[in-house]
């Protein structure tokens, strides 16, 4: 009873944090062809900068390989400075281009440049107090995913669908990021206003159709929903929806 109690309360924190960013990175702008060799972005998931460009990650429904940076961490932190020359995120690696990007609002001019050809939408765009409500979205979720904690490394990344809008989404990326898991990130942003509001409780009433031909459609074909945090471990063939029962098995499996 306690822990349902505290996980509630963890996801009402999470809740708060995606109001706090004005539901930014829920909605699909533009579906952006996948590159042929994946982004990769060394993260931290309490780093309100780094929000911002998951954010347009999701906006753009590009997959990414995350390398979690949380502080004191030691597993990719040296990789990242060795990459871009310092420890400073987020950092943007685009081994298609060649880019490697610090500061977040030029990663995103970036993103909707390179991969969304377009300019920058006037809602992901910062505003004067874009930097005070985003540290107010970390705090609302008690910092979660900032410090490292110790862990077993897996031999291979982890995969997970999400969408960074989605409160349950974020508290699986946040234990992620603390464990220092690296993992593919695939998103499933909403592509249609039929799909707003949680899996169970669309705005649209009656059962639930995906876009044909969009992500989403793909993974309804797969599983006969569209849930996001589902996290596949190729270590171990787990494969799980439910961001309490995923969160249990990072504990259990990686956590020391």
């Amino acid at each position: 009873m306690a822990d349902n109690l505290t996980h509630n309360l963890t996801v009402l924190g999470s809740v708060t944090t995606s109001t706090l960013t004005a539901w930014r990175g829920c909605m699909v702008v533009k579906r952006a062809r996948q590159p042929e060799k994946p982004l990769v972005l060394y993260d931290m998931e309490a780093c309100p900068y780094c929000r911002r460009v998951r954010e347009v990650l999701t906006a753009l429904h590009l997959d990414a390989d995350i390398r979690p940076c949380p502080k004191g961490g030691r597993r990719f932190r040296p990789e990242a400075e060795a990459r871009g020359g310092k420890q400073l995120f987020p950092l943007l690696v685009d081994e298609n281009t060649g880019a490697v990007l610090y500061e977040s609002a030029a990663i995103v001019d970036y993103l909707f440049s390179t991969y969304g050809r377009r300019s920058v939408p006037g809602y992901y765009k910062p505003l004067y107090n874009t930097p005070v409500l985003g540290n107010m979205a970390s705090a609302a979720s008690a910092l979660r995913g900032l410090s490292s904690k110790p862990s077993n490394a897996p031999a291979q990344p982890l995969h997970l669908w999400s969408f960074e809008g989605s409160p349950y989404s974020r508290l699986v990326r946040e234990r992620l990021c603390e464990l220092e898991i690296p993992y593919r990130v695939h998103n499933l942003g909403k592509e249609h206003w039929s799909e707003i509001g949680p899996a169970k409780r669309r705005l649209k009433s009656g059962p639930y159709q995906p876009k044909a031909g969009g992500k989403r459609d793909a993974f309804f074909q797969e599983h006969g929903d569209v849930m996001v945090p589902y996290l596949e471990d190729p270590n171990t063939g787990e494969a799980m929806f439910e961001s309490a029962d995923i969160l249990d098995y990072l504990d259990r499996q990686y956590a020391v």
